[in-house]
């Protein structure tokens, strides 16, 4: 794992949360990006090297939708960046931590995702990114 990518943060409400965050941070979002098949709305900031995803529920039965039902708003996930995700979800499950998505899926800005079980990692859900390279 190269670094963390960023920092996913559930959110009730999408437009009042990129208010927020952009008093906290002093920049604005710089991506709104629908993933439908998750039922997911994200926002992004960049601040320095940071970067912060926000995620708001768009159907009920979302995942996102069941953590905001479940622990309320606040810190979902922690993300890192990966050269290679097919080989780390290999190495990973090798160790013994089980994968929710084994074959890696589309997320949000352009990245290949896949997540790992939250009851092998203390508690935190953590996921796997890698950049979609242009051919």
């Amino acid at each position: 794992m190269d670094k963390i990518e960023h920092i996913g943060i559930a959110v009730k409400n999408l437009e009042a949360s990129n208010i927020l965050f952009e008093k906290l941070l002093g920049v604005s979002h710089y991506k709104i990006e629908e993933v439908a098949s998750e039922g997911v709305k994200t926002s992004f900031f960049k601040s320095g090297f940071n970067k912060v995803e926000l995620l708001e529920a768009t159907t009920p039965d979302s995942p996102i939708a069941k953590f905001l039902e479940k622990r309320g708003e606040g810190v979902h996930h922690i993300a890192f960046a990966v050269d290679d995700i097919v080989a780390e979800i290999e190495r990973l499950k090798d160790g013994g931590f089980v994968i929710l998505n084994e074959t890696p899926k589309k997320g949000a800005d352009n990245k290949l995702v896949a997540f790992l079980h939250p009851k092998g990692t203390n508690g935190v859900l953590v996921e796997l990114c890698q950049e979609i390279k242009e051919e």
